[in-house]
């Protein structure tokens, strides 16, 4: 890792000072609009910055103070705006955190999904937190701190009223997904008869499990955790807990992307991203999306390619 000048980091230390007046658990509205950062606010989870981490930050984000981040909204509940126009979900809020754990700004910025990495190559952004799947292929151009660990899930009518309890068991049933997806392709390779009810839109397959149409629905962890939480307040769906598959079938990492050049970047948020997960907030944050039980252990990188 090359040197950083003393000038840059007495500029960090400046910022880092801003940064801690509004560290503490519970910040308020008014923190982040005082200090000009885009700090946890409301009832979002809150840390406190790491100095020892600041230093391990790229020379040029130290000067400017602020890391971009590039997110597609909306994707819930990873991404999403609350009735104010404020980011929030998983991605926004866990950018937030590693922003004040490493004591520089966050800037977070809407992108499409198609154009998130060339937004990278073209110096626009720093940094991917889009719910990002670590594949092989990406590989070849971002390296990626992965932060989830999951696959696709299976939800059902509240009560569960025909008894689906593994993947398995969805054979003979009709099961809705979102057209031209990758859940459908692997229902349909299934050593069994699926009736696979492919539909426009992700809402579509949910409403036909609403409706009776279909027996199970099925989309990614995630996705699925959100829906059944969320609809209804949570009574309209089940998640079914496949014990052979507590990620889901054909789980796959997540994470954050960063060109693989940039090898201090990567190693400085890697080093954040584990210290949230040791001080407790990066589980928390987890919880607040409903997607508690796909975290990861620790912060590694490129896991993806170990699952090929």
């Amino acid at each position: 890792m090359k040197k950083t000048p003393l000038t840059l980091l007495a500029t960090a230390a400046a910022a880092l000072a801003l940064v801690l007046t509004g560290c503490s658990s519970g910040a308020g509205e008014s923190d982040a609009a005082d200090t000009g950062l885009n700090l946890p606010a409301g009832d979002e989870i809150s840390t406190t910055t790491d100095p020892e981490l600041t230093k391990l930050l790229p020379a040029e984000i130290i000067e400017k103070g602020t890391i971009n981040v590039a997110v597609d909204i909306p994707f819930p509940p990873m991404a999403m705006y609350d009735e104010k126009n404020r980011e929030i979900g998983f991605d926004p809020e866990l950018a937030r955190l590693l922003g004040q754990k490493l004591g520089v700004n966050v800037s977070l910025n809407k992108q499409a999904f198609d154009s998130v990495i060339p937004s990278l190559q073209a110096d626009k952004n720093d940094i991917i937190m889009s719910g990002m799947n670590d594949t092989p292929e990406r590989q070849k151009t971002l390296s990626f701190i992965d932060y989830t660990h999951g696959g696709f899930a299976i939800a059902v009518k509240k009560g569960n009223p025909d008894n689906i309890t593994t993947q398995q068991d969805l054979c003979g049933m009709t099961v809705s997904v979102q057209k031209a997806t990758v859940q459908g392709d692997l229902l349909r390779a299934m050593d069994c008869d699926v009736k696979v009810m492919e539909l426009p839109g992700d809402l579509d397959a949910q409403t036909a499990l609403r409706a009776g149409k279909s027996q199970a629905y099925v989309a990614d962890a995630v996705v699925a955790e959100y829906v059944v939480a969320t609809t209804e307040d949570g009574e309209a769906f089940d998640i079914v807990r496949d014990p052979i598959n507590p990620a889901g079938f054909n789980p796959v990492f997540s994470g954050i992307g960063v060109l693989k050049s940039d090898t201090e970047l990567i190693d400085a948020v890697q080093q954040a991203l584990q210290a949230l997960i040791e001080d407790g907030t990066y589980q928390e944050v987890l919880d607040r999306s409903n997607i508690g039980a796909y975290a990861v252990e620790a912060s590694k990188v490129n896991q993806g390619a170990d699952a090929e």
